[in-house]
């Protein structure tokens, strides 16, 4: 690529402005991956990400007994640790089954629950919305499912693991298909190689939802997410969208959807749940494999957990009561997408966090482009108009002055200016 001059006169402003955008922590979290603690059996999985930093801790706990669910912990203590009573977590009455301890140390708690699948018939309409109710299967209720062990499937490296379950009619739509949630913890900041590319902070984890070979009950069939967000002490979480004109880390998707804590003067930190409004269609995905995906309105009002959930366990049996519970849900293709059949394979990706979500910002690469397009046009604007009052304010030889006029005289008249008459 080539540059005109004064495209890299703003190379070191714009630089520096790009380079600080989305670094909000600046830092490395020392992570580790815990197995069902304190527990022999593998029958249930229960995951427990441990993040800890200069002077406090994330605790991650990723679990199916249930509907998959993540609870985030923030302690202001490095050596804060998870205490699971396994008898009562198993039982029909779980709450205080699972304890962050010491608890003076905890400063924040919230849950996110993935609770349902909703299949329905897109022909007339893509918008979850708009369907009528006779447009809708079956629901898949994501706390009947059996899933996998865990045990011995965890990636200490890359510090990943799976939840890969199938519904109860494993005969039939999930006979060769499953769904899955995919956990990756962060030490550091840093950006996602495949699409979406998602900007990761060492205060976040990021889930895949994830649909394979699940056999479709119609020809145009569409899905949906649902997805129950639990907040402490009754305080709520609100909806928001941000927009960019740079697509570079997610061609064509300009929209970055979050749910995020409304603040309150009680409280001491927040979290988010941060996506692009974008799926996927293939398991290495490129911009052709892009499937549109739709948020709609946050649901706050009589809302209810579903039971079995972690969430209980850790905010108790009452939780709708004290704690603030919503509701959203997010659909997969519309009407000019592809439907789900003609590749059996979703992928939709969303980051779970603490504290500010990543922000975006503009690339070295798109810096320069910028750089080049703006200086430019500004550089010769002023070049111009230097030259201009230069050339005003020469003054003139005795080569480039007026001749003298001779006057015209008509009857011994003069016609001319007084002070040329003879």
């Amino acid at each position: 690529m080539q540059a005109g001059g004064g495209g890299w006169v703003w190379l070191p402003l714009l630089w520096l402005v790009g380079s600080r955008a989305g670094d909000p922590a600046g830092y490395k979290r020392k992570v580790s991956l815990e197995y069902n603690p304190g527990w022999n059996s593998s029958a249930v999985n229960l995951l427990h990400v441990r993040a800890v930093g200069l002077n406090d801790t994330i605790h991650y706990v990723w679990s199916t007994i249930g509907a998959p669910t993540v609870l985030l912990v923030y302690t202001g203590s490095q050596s804060s640790g998870l205490h699971v009573n396994w008898t009562r977590l198993l039982s029909p009455s779980p709450s205080g089954a699972i304890q962050v301890e010491p608890a003076g140390s905890v400063l924040y708690s919230m849950a996110v629950i993935f609770s349902k699948v909703f299949e329905y018939n897109g022909t007339k309409t893509s918008d979850l919305s708009k369907a009528n109710a006779s447009s809708f299967y079956p629901t898949y209720d994501l706390a009947n499912f059996t899933w996998d062990s865990l045990d011995g499937q965890l990636n200490e490296t890359t510090l990943t693991a799976t939840f890969q379950g199938v519904g109860p009619d494993s005969g039939g739509t999930f006979r060769n298909g499953s769904i899955s949630f995919q956990v990756t913890a962060y030490e550091e900041t840093s950006r996602d190689g495949p699409l979406p590319r998602l900007l990761h902070t060492a205060n976040s984890s990021k889930v895949d939802f994830v649909m394979r070979g699940v056999a479709p009950r119609g020809n145009r069939s569409r899905f949906a997410l649902e997805i129950v967000t639990v907040e402490e002490r009754g305080g709520q979480k609100q909806l928001e969208s941000t927009r960019s004109i740079d697509d570079e880390y997610t061609p064509t998707i300009f929209e970055m959807a979050q749910l995020v804590s409304v603040p309150r003067n009680d409280s001491t930190g927040f979290s988010f749940l941060q996506w692009k409004t974008a799926a996927y269609s293939a398991l290495q995905p490129k911009r052709e494999d892009t499937v549109h995906c739709e948020y709609y309105q946050l649901e706050t009002e009589n809302r209810t957990v579903p039971r079995p959930s972690i969430a209980h366990a850790y905010f108790g049996e009452e939780l709708e009561v004290h704690n603030g519970v919503a509701a959203i849900n997010i659909s997969f293709g519309s009407e000019d997408s592809e439907a789900y059949q003609e590749k059996s394979y979703l992928s939709w990706s969303a980051l779970i966090g603490f504290g500010e979500p990543p922000k975006d910002g503009f690339s070295p690469l798109v810096i320069a482009i910028l750089a080049v397009g703006l200086g430019t046009p500004v550089l010769l604007l002023v070049g111009g108009s230097i030259t201009v009052l230069v050339s005003r304010k020469k003054p003139y030889s005795e080569e480039q002055s007026f001749p003298l006029v001779e006057p015209f005289r008509d009857g011994g008249g003069c016609r001319c200016f007084s002070c040329c008459a003879i």
